[in-house]
């Protein structure tokens, strides 16, 4: 094993044993080099004041050589904030401010020992590192039955972990506390669970309340106790789109600092929070005790987009600095934000006005871009297909009942249209 992947490892194992123990064994051997290209590059930045012939990037006049087609669309950034490599880790000024902005909108983090934000290329690639880091063959990656179908590809297919489903919702159409507990419990035997906790969840558009998200903090807390290490991942992709009254801040505050056996780790980003999906633009925070843990493991994530990606895109890190900078940002968020949740309110309003009959029912939600009806007499692919075909309006249809609604991409005034037309394709059908 490399030394500089071993002098982590003994960090972790010092510091934070139960930590180590949950790494794979991807994530004990790799590290971030400090002897390569990047070093020597970084080293030679700050001292070679005559010629710096270290970096791979072409400079012309003091600046980085671009192409004018290009730069006329970009003027109003200097050509060393879009052209020249990000750091691994991200650009600093917006890791700074990306922190600053998570703890504002997460009292809960207040006070917790929590990692700097790391950049990733958006959720996903958020969620990649995760798998690497933690997840090997057989390892349970615990999840409701309404999720997002990445997760089997990147917990699953890419690293062999075993994906474990429970319920979403209980018989009160409300989460599921005790499905996760029994899930969670049932991996005693291995000793480490790995828990996603995607709020608002796609597909359904749900975010537990405030008694429910205590729940779930006290499930985790008696799976470590019972002596199992717990990697407890939020996927926050679509954080702050909150609309009654469920909680309104990450579980990884309270997840931070719960037992020396769970690891809390929140994976959020730009991508849906500031509409910028194209961006690419995400964040992995990590939370330990220890200082040593908590760089010990940003240095093994470094390593993980050293390996693949090398680094994220720089202009779109800019522009979203850019963003979280101007006065505006704020107010022009909180217009955003009506927008969505007067669609959400006029999507439940139709549901519940009795129009449509007893075709449907449909899941609880309360937040996001997302809601699921639940079909009746009709499959939900048949009326996606009839739906496509004949009204040329395309919804997301998931396993035998459920048909996906993105409101999110419906203007206000066309949704009372889509779901009259759902509805009558699904009488057609019937």
């Amino acid at each position: 094993m490399n030394p500089l992947a071993q002098q982590l490892n003994e960090t972790l194992q010092t510091e934070s044993p139960n930590v180590y123990e949950m790494l794979s064994a991807l994530g004990k051997a790799i590290y971030f080099p400090k002897e390569g290209i990047l070093s020597q590059s970084a080293e030679a930045k700050a001292k070679a004041n005559k010629y710096n012939a270290t970096i791979g990037i072409a400079l012309e006049n003091g600046q980085p050589m671009h192409l004018k087609v290009i730069q006329d669309t970009l003027t109003a950034y200097d050509p060393k904030d879009i052209y020249e490599y990000a750091p691994p880790a991200g650009k600093p000024e917006l890791r700074s401010a990306w922190r600053v902005k998570m703890v504002k909108e997460n009292p809960s983090i207040e006070g917790k020992k929590v990692s700097n934000p790391v950049a990733t290329n958006a959720l996903t690639h958020g969620l990649s590192i995760v798998s690497d880091l933690f997840a090997d063959v057989g390892d349970a990656v615990i999840i409701p039955n309404k999720n997002w179908e990445n997760y089997e590809l990147t917990f699953g297919i890419r690293r062999g972990a075993e994906i474990v489903e429970y319920p979403l919702y209980n018989e009160n159409a409300r989460f599921n506390s005790e499905g996760l507990r029994e899930a969670l419990l049932a991996q005693k035997d291995k000793g480490k669970a790995i828990v996603v906790l995607n709020f608002p969840n796609n597909p359904t558009g749900y975010t537990p309340g405030p008694q429910e998200g205590d729940e779930i903090v006290a499930v985790i807390r008696e799976a470590a106790e019972a002596g199992i290490n717990v990697v407890a991942v939020t996927d926050d992709a679509y954080f702050g789109l909150f609309f009654e009254d469920s909680v309104h801040e990450s579980l990884f505050g309270k997840l931070a600092g719960l037992h020396p056996r769970v690891l809390a780790i929140k994976v959020d980003g730009a991508t849906k929070e500031e509409y910028v999906w194209g961006f690419r633009v995400g964040f992995i925070t990590f939370a330990a005790e220890s200082d040593k843990t908590l760089a010990a493991l940003e240095q093994k994530t470094m390593g993980i987009i050293r390996a693949t990606i090398s680094s994220g895109p720089h202009p779109s890190q800019t522009f979203v600095l850019r963003a979280l900078q101007s006065p505006d940002f704020e107010e022009q968020k909180a217009e955003k934000y009506d927008v969505m949740k007067k669609r959400a309110n006029r999507v439940k309003s139709l549901l519940d006005s009795g129009r449509y009959g007893n075709v449907w029912d449909y899941y609880p939600f309360n937040s996001g871009y997302f809601m699921c009806l639940k079909l009746k007499d009709v499959s939900a692919e048949s009326v996606r297909v009839k739906l496509l075909n004949d009204y040329g309006i395309g919804t997301i249809a998931l396993g035998e009942t459920d048909l996906r609604v993105a409101f999110s991409c419906i203007e206000e005034p066309n949704l009372e249209e889509l779901f009259d037309t759902i509805y009558k394709a699904v009488n057609e059908l019937r």
